[in-house]
């Protein structure tokens, strides 16, 4: 009865699924019969890569935020906003709707999303006893507000091509908006390319409980 209850993996009956259309393949075909990727029961690279790309982020969020990231010019005067400024702005001209949107959009998000990458990628390289459902609920929230990030993008690039009236009044994009978008962009590969099979391995050692 206790073999019975006891969790059985697809690649203990030698089946796993396609990483490209996720059909359910057997390991010895090495190659799926529907769209004819290369199968792999598991990618145990996949932690490196995702580290590398993840640790890349958290040091390019230093410049995001200290660099400015728009440049205005208005009458001959050049003012240049980092996140910060550009959020105290905004305040001060009582738009603290739009103001509160860019700081959850601009620092919370990309700062929770390291944050919880980071937990993830620990949880299983060191075998965390932290709950396997909860860490694939945050996981999934990961992927699916990631898109939300480059909101500040959007609106740098919308200013740009608006507010453009030559010597006038002339808005640009800082060196800090490249850095902030690479720090999005890296946060992305580093929850795509990682292998989320390997942390549901640890269930038949770890109670997921626990």
């Amino acid at each position: 009865m206790k073999n019975l209850n006891k969790a059985v993996q697809g690649e203990q009956l030698g089946l796993t699924n396609c990483a490209s259309c996720t059909n359910l393949c057997k390991i010895d075909q090495q190659v799926c019969p529907r769209c004819g990727q290369p199968i792999s029961s598991r990618d145990h690279s996949s932690i490196q890569k995702s580290w590398a790309l993840l640790l890349t982020a958290a040091i390019l969020l230093f410049p995001a935020n200290l660099y400015p990231i728009t440049t205005m010019t208005s009458q001959g005067q050049i003012r240049q906003d980092t996140i910060f400024t550009g959020i105290k702005h905004l305040i001060h001209l009582d738009l603290l709707p739009i103001a509160i949107i860019l700081f959850v959009a601009s620092i919370l998000v990309p700062m929770l999303k390291i944050f919880g990458l980071a937990t993830y990628l620990l949880a299983i390289s060191f075998k965390l006893p932290i709950p396997k459902r909860l860490l694939m609920a945050g996981y999934h929230i990961i992927e699916w507000i990631g898109r939300w990030s480059m909101l500040d993008l959007f609106v740098i690039s919308i200013t740009a091509a608006l507010v453009n009236m030559g010597q006038l009044l002339d808005a640009k994009p800082a060196p800090a908006a490249t850095a902030f978008a690479l720090v999005i962009l890296l946060t992305q590969l580093a929850a795509k390319v990682l292998d989320t099979r390997l942390l549901w391995d640890q269930l038949e050692s770890q109670d997921d409980r626990n």
